[in-house]
């Protein structure tokens, strides 16, 4: 359940019920015989502090590797939302993009295009980190914690980095999964990418892995229902690859590089947004892809995956828990409601721990009134380790007051509940 880092917590969004991934999944997703023929039945090594080059089996440090991005137009490194090592990683290749001469573009997956004008305004050096906040309600586009992204945006804004809003309005994403493309309205269809390719048997099996833990879940959907999640996935990653394409011709320069930070999912095995892209120009592009290295009580560490799995890999320490607090739950609303109901509550977590149940509505938090998915991530942000919360929920006609610790658990492995 607990290493789910580099895989793309951006699937809660299509797959509201399944907000982690599980350990066999992982192992599954790292080791698939998919993607580039030339690698796909190779393994590559992985080694701590070190970023292995899958074509060469080169180990690099992060300078060496932007030397080997020198010709690329477009880097896509990956990341999982709450492990602070995956973000410095982005923030390094940045960092050493910028070093060598290049002009960095930076592309983002947490905000949709339609709130460009704020990204525009923060590389301009017009707010400061409390207003950008406020006016781009990040808690609201994201949720996740400011601080794990914060080094990378002071740094393109002291740098004048244009930063750049790759995403589509979670809605569009949605309607994709529900209706399908055909049942789009024009409005819908206007946001949509001019073409998504859903016919790729690889990263079907790809996207399927990422369910293996829970037989339960794979035994209770149909194809169809398959069909419906992996279009919606499609959908997500064109969109991603349509946009940046719009940045890169605003930006002819050669020398101009978009580095977009996105999920892992979106990027593994060339099976994403690159597999996208193709539909519509042949651009330069690498995939960097940070990994965590676990230990196996019965296969010790996990030194190598496959050679497909991405361009550069790069070993990181596996953190034992995301550095800010979280819940352990994944909510969504209902209808027109914004209030939050509880749908999934991981085991061994917080809210396991504090007594939530499945259909709590969740009420307020610490005397706050909690109307909407934004005020949670907000109110969450303030809290560290080792703090307290009462939370009230609504559970069927009475309103319950549920004490919440904050406390992680001790584990052998590495641990990280979204």
């Amino acid at each position: 359940m607990e290493r789910t880092r580099h895989l793309t917590a951006a699937l809660t969004l299509t797959i509201a019920l399944m907000p982690a991934v599980g350990v066999l999944a992982v192992e599954k997703s790292l080791v698939m015989e998919i993607g580039d023929p030339a690698r796909k039945d190779k393994k590559a090594e992985l080694v701590l502090d070190a970023i292995t080059d899958t074509r060469t089996g080169d180990q690099l440090s992060p300078a060496e590797m932007a030397q080997r991005l020198a010709n690329k137009r477009l880097v896509l490194v990956g990341e999982s939302h709450t492990d602070i090592n995956f973000h410095r990683a982005q923030l390094r290749v940045i960092q050493e993009l910028h070093m060598a001469g290049r002009k960095v573009l930076l592309g983002l997956e947490m905000f949709p295009y339609t709130e460009q004008e704020f990204l525009t305004a923060w590389s301009a050096g017009e707010y400061s980190e409390e207003e950008f906040l406020e006016a781009a309600e990040w808690y609201e586009a994201w949720g996740y914690h400011w601080d794990y992204y914060r080094d990378i945006f002071l740094f393109a804004r002291d740098n004048s980095l244009p930063v750049y809003a790759l995403n589509t309005p979670r809605e569009i994403i949605s309607a994709v999964r529900k209706k399908g493309f055909d049942e789009l309205s024009d409005e819908q269809r206007a946001q949509m990418p001019p073409g998504v390719d859903t016919e790729s048997d690889d990263h079907l099996a790809l996207f399927k892995s990422y369910f293996d833990e829970n037989e339960d879940f794979h035994a209770s959907m149909t194809e169809e229902q398959w069909q419906a999640m992996f279009a919606a996935q499609c959908a997500w990653d064109a969109t991603f690859a349509h946009n940046s394409l719009k940045v890169l011709k605003k930006h002819p320069d050669p020398e101009a590089v978009l580095v977009v930070l996105v999920g892992s999912g979106h990027v593994t095995y060339d099976l994403g947004i690159q597999r996208q892209m193709a539909q519509w120009a042949e651009v330069p592009t690498a995939a960097v892809i940070p990994i965590p290295i676990v230990i196996e009580e019965e296969e010790g560490v996990i030194s190598e995956v496959q050679a497909s799995y991405a361009d550069f890999i790069w070993g990181m320490p596996a953190a034992t828990d995301p550095i800010y607090p979280s819940l352990g739950l994944s909510t969504r609303s209902s209808g027109d409601v914004e209030q939050r109901t509880v749908i999934y509550i991981a085991e061994e977590s917080v809210a396991e721990r504090a007594g939530f149940q499945m259909g709590d509505i969740l009420v307020a938090f610490d005397g706050e009134p909690l109307p909407d998915k934004k005020t949670l991530a907000r109110l969450m942000a303030e809290k560290r380790w080792g703090d307290r919360a009462v939370v009230r929920v609504q559970r069927g006609e009475e309103e319950v007051d549920l004490q919440v610790a904050f406390r992680r658990q001790p584990s052998e492995s590495a641990g990280d509940q979204d």
